[in-house]
């Protein structure tokens, strides 16, 4: 499912124009964008938590060449879904 689709099904269920639904979905993704990117834990619930996370640095290995590089430290976002995502998920 692509943006889109997305937002024609937010459309759908929400009874919005669909450029309006398109809008809304925009300001959301701005907004996560936004707050994640500031270091904030952002909870949707019912979907779960989308937080920043500090990976060390390590060294790898060029699976061509066999040479070790240096990977270095860096912020990545991690998200760990809710319980009825995850119940959904096993169902």
């Amino acid at each position: 499912m692509n943006t889109n689709e997305f937002a024609a099904k937010l459309s759908d269920k929400a009874h919005l124009p669909r450029a309006h639904a398109a809008q809304v979905l925009s300001h959301v993704v701005d907004i996560l964008c936004a707050e994640v990117a500031a270091g904030e834990k952002v909870s949707l619930f019912g979907l779960g938590t989308f937080k920043v996370v500090e990976r060390a640095p390590r060294k790898a290995r060029n699976p061509m060449t066999g040479a070790v590089v240096d990977v270095p430290a860096k912020k990545v976002v991690k998200f760990t879904p809710a319980k009825r995502l995850r119940e959904e998920l096993a169902a």
